[in-house]
């Protein structure tokens, strides 16, 4: 079969999917429909925010799907109109079973970790936190837990000690456009030879990549520099690591941190100590050092180097 004979259904909703939908479109793929979340309100005047993957299928003029529910019946049907030979999903949600047993040649996911690590809705985010040197991209075959289907394809990505979420997250979207691609063209060649998960070599313990909410994002100071470092690292420049802070008024705002460093210096002050010259450095007091804090953001406030804060805002 060549590739513009099979027809293929791509799932995706944010930036991330946009890479390798492009891929495809781009590559001549016959991409025959696009499913993705619902129209949302966002920001302060509630306006409609299409998806990033909405925006790009718009404006290629690919027929889009947008359910509410993914077992309704309306939809399920519109699907098997489509008579799809594959499925690509890319960041995009649960499927049932009805959903992604409907092509003759399966459902493949695009997951942005080497599986079975990092299961879950966040794995560059928790990649990042726990000082991982390496991550990578999987594409799997769906069945029925999520993100534990056959592997067929993975590669391999090194995470540099000064890279943030949005760095890695930025190199394996890219990275990953390809992957779908060439494991496209493995299912049309027939020469996919995945594995079981169960069967793959794991150093360590499993990690999970749970969802992450506004608590999950609060600094814990009580624990060793680097920690704190890879933690802030792991959710710059979204959704941000947070403290409170008391001002000069006495007045507890919260701090989000963006980009920070490692200072290895004794010291005897409890964790969270906050320690400035008002005007071009502040470090908080971890428990084998400090961690120098170089950009941050205050309520109401754009985003700003520690310096520029501290010429209007006293501590």
């Amino acid at each position: 079969m060549k590739k513009e004979d099979l027809r293929i259904v791509y799932m995706g909703t944010p930036d991330f999917a946009v890479e390798a939908l492009r891929c495809l479109v781009e590559g001549g793929y016959n991409v025959v429909g696009v499913i993705t979340m619902p129209d949302k309100p966002a920001g302060r005047g509630h306006k409609i925010q299409y998806s990033p993957v909405k925006q790009y299928a718009l404006e290629h003029n690919l027929p889009l799907l947008q359910p509410e529910k993914l077992k309704d019946e309306a939809f399920v049907q519109s699907l098997r109109d489509l008579k799809a030979d594959l499925q690509i999903v890319v960041a995009f949600r649960m499927l049932p079973e009805v959903v992604w047993n409907m092509p003759r040649l399966g459902t493949f996911n695009l997951h942005a970790s080497l599986l079975p690590q990092y299961r879950g809705a966040a794995p560059i985010n928790w990649a990042v936190i726990n000082g991982d040197t390496e991550t990578g991209i999987t594409t799997f075959f769906l069945r029925h837990e999520i993100d534990t289907g056959e592997v067929i394809q993975q590669v391999r990505v090194p995470i540099a000690d000064t890279d943030n979420v949005e760095i890695v997250h930025d190199k394996l979207m890219v990275l990953g456009g390809r992957l779908v691609v060439e494991t496209v063209d493995a299912i049309l060649n027939n020469t996919v030879q995945s594995i079981p998960q169960e069967e793959m070599a794991v150093i360590g313990e499993l990690r999970p990549a749970p969802k992450i909410f506004k608590e999950t994002c609060r600094i814990n100071w009580n624990q060793p520099v680097k920690r704190i470092y890879d933690f802030i690292r792991g959710l710059s420049p979204y959704p941000a690591a947070w403290s409170e802070l008391t001002n000069a008024s006495g007045e507890t705002v919260v701090m989000k941190v963006f980009e920070s460093e490692k200072i290895q210096e004794a010291h005897q002050l409890a964790p969270g100590t906050i320690v400035t010259d008002g005007k071009k450095y502040l470090k908080v007091a971890a428990v084998d050092g400090f961690v120098g804090i170089l950009s941050l953001q205050l309520p109401g406030k754009k985003r700003m180097k520690t310096e520029e804060l501290l010429r209007g805002y006293k501590i």
